[in-house]
């Protein structure tokens, strides 16, 4: 499980999240996966792209978990 630091941000929004850590080549590309029902945000299907991440929520992908601090 990798970990992603917030370093003082309040949230960051999904799309932006999944192109930041690289498991996505682009936030449009983000943004595809997302509505296609390919992402979990705490174990749930999250259809919202720009959905605000917060510390301590759990993203899953491509079987790949990232755990925001």
């Amino acid at each position: 499980m990798d970990i992603f630091e917030l370093e003082g941000r309040e949230f960051i929004e999904l799309n932006n999240l999944l192109k930041i850590t690289g498991l996505c080549e682009s936030g449009g590309r983000a943004k595809v996966l997302i509505a296609d029902g390919q992402v979990k945000v705490d174990g749930t299907v999250e259809l919202r792209k720009r959905c605000k991440i917060r510390q301590g929520q759990i993203v899953e992908f491509d079987g790949q978990k990232i755990t925001v601090q």
